[in-house]
């Protein structure tokens, strides 16, 4: 957990530590996103493995499928999978972001009063 704003500020080692566990853990779940995204369609639509990989990237970072979608579970999937990605990225950039943030917040002891 995080330290309380009454206690002293994490030393730069800890800080950076911690930091990292969160890149990794940010980039696991990128990974395992991708991963099940490439596992579903190569089966689920027959790609290849490459292409399967290729869409489930391309539909992550928002630019679309790139192989044609032909069946009615790969095009389900393929809206499910947009969401589930949209909301994996916010994540990944909360994950990532919370250290800094309470870091900034914890150095400059800022309260938010009612």
């Amino acid at each position: 957990m995080l330290e309380h704003y009454r206690q002293p500020l994490l030393p730069k080692e800890k800080f950076f530590l911690r930091l990292a566990r969160n890149v990794i853990i940010s980039l696991l779940l990128l990974v395992a996103t991708i991963l099940f995204g490439t596992i579903v369609f190569h089966f689920a639509e027959k790609l290849s493995w490459i292409d399967a990989y290729l869409n489930s990237v391309m539909i992550m970072t928002g630019v679309g499928t790139v192989s044609s979608i032909n069946t009615a579970f790969g095009k389900l999937f393929t809206g499910i999978y947009s969401i589930l990605s949209t909301f994996i990225f916010f994540a990944i950039l909360a994950i990532i972001a919370t250290p800094i943030l309470h870091r900034l917040l914890h150095k400059f002891h800022l309260d938010i009063k009612d």
